[in-house]
């Protein structure tokens, strides 16, 4: 339970961050309707947990705890697209390239289908 508590903390201190992050960012590089805060925080969160795997995997950093409270809770509650973009690598990493290429393409697909369908069914109830 005490683990738990530590992700939903994580958690939250990370959506503090993208919020943050994702303002500066998009107030100092937003243009016309481009999502530069959301671009921002997609990359950066990228960019730390790529340094947070190879610290974990490669060199053995941290307990599984801090891993969990670190990637599934700061960096899940800041971007989950870092997730994304490290399970993807990772397939490719293994040689996977068919599942990587098919991870990218079903997240991409199926979350903008879902997007649409979530906006349809929210017309269709209360439009």
């Amino acid at each position: 339970m005490r683990l738990i508590g530590l992700i939903g903390l994580g958690g939250a201190l990370g959506s503090i961050l993208r919020y943050w992050l994702g303002g500066l960012a998009q107030s100092r590089l937003g243009s016309a309707g481009f999502p530069a805060g959301t671009l921002a925080v997609n990359v950066a969160g990228c960019l730390a947990i790529g340094l947070m795997s190879y610290l974990t995997d490669s060199r053995g950093a941290g307990s599984p705890e801090t891993r969990a409270v670190l990637m599934v809770g700061l960096l899940g509650g800041f971007t989950t697209f870092s997730a994304f973009g490290n399970e993807t690598l990772n397939l490719f990493r293994d040689g996977e390239h068919l599942l990587a290429g098919a991870n990218v393409a079903a997240n991409v697909m199926l979350g903008l289908t879902a997007v649409w369908l979530g906006r349809v069914a929210a017309h269709a109830l209360w439009g």
